[in-house]
């Protein structure tokens, strides 16, 4: 599979990348079979909507968001060669952060988060890449602060938020946002990102990050989700098998 120029550049970008795709992960996601009755009636009659009544409505989901697994698919384009890779797999996330990916298309991989470490497990190469993304500091936390329900008052501290208008995406109504980052570090890797909220159950369907300087971009969508049930600590420890090689890309490439 030929490699884009966002997953392909070494070291600082690279991690930045991944987190990005990964972490992002994390945001409130919704989906064909999210569990629990929908507040359908919510947007159906809505003529437009405003930034403020968007972010109050996040605020409420945010608080009813615990856990959620979902199948994924996460296509990365190259716009210039117009090419197109597409990865599939399962996320689980819980609100305190965790987060495991199973990707199981094309290739298998192993995408954990837990604390302020990142790795990614490679069964083909035996290879686990460990991150410490503790010294990102305000870089990383703007980063997750789109995770795991985001409420519109953290979505507000962190971008730029901007209602670009209504659209219907797999049949149900969504209100699309644009996101700027404010943090300028950010910005350099990720120019901006596109949300298609649902207007039925406040979570978002879909998500588009644009990479800065080249406007190749990612887009990710979820279905089959489950929220609020449990995920025990064991799924998001760090178990590989014993005859990987862990290392340190950071170490070589600060």
């Amino acid at each position: 599979m030929k490699k884009s120029p966002i997953s392909a550049q070494g070291g600082r970008r690279q991690l930045l990348a991944w987190l990005a795709c990964a972490i992002a992960l994390s945001m409130a996601v919704g989906g064909l079979c999210v569990e629990g009755a929908a507040r359908g009636a919510a947007g159906e009659a809505h003529p437009a909507w405003s930034t403020d009544e968007v972010m109050r409505e996040l605020d409420r989901e945010a608080k009813e968001l615990h856990s959620l697994t979902a199948d994924i698919e996460r296509t990365t384009v190259t716009v210039v060669v117009n090419d197109r890779s597409t990865e599939s797999g399962r996320i689980f996330l819980r609100s305190d952060g965790k987060m495991r990916l199973e990707l199981t298309k094309p290739d298998q991989r192993t995408i954990l988060r837990n604390g302020d470490k990142v790795w990614r497990y490679l069964p083909k190469a035996q290879r686990v890449e460990e991150y410490d993304i503790s010294k990102y500091g305000a870089l990383a936390d703007s980063l997750l602060t789109i995770g795991l329900g985001s409420s519109g008052s953290s979505l507000k501290k962190h971008y730029l938020v901007t209602v670009l208008g209504k659209e219907s995406l797999d049949d149900r109504k969504t209100v699309q946002l644009e996101l700027v980052p404010k943090d300028a570090k950010l910005r350099n890797q990720i120019d901006r990102i596109q949300l298609w909220v649902d207007t039925g159950s406040w979570l978002a369907i879909q998500q588009k990050f644009f990479e800065t300087g080249s406007g190749d971009y990612i887009l990710i969508d979820y279905r089959n989700i489950i929220t609020n049930t449990k995920l025990p600590e064991s799924d998001f420890r760090p178990k590989w098998p014993k005859d990987v090689k862990i290392v340190r890309p950071q170490s070589s490439n600060p």
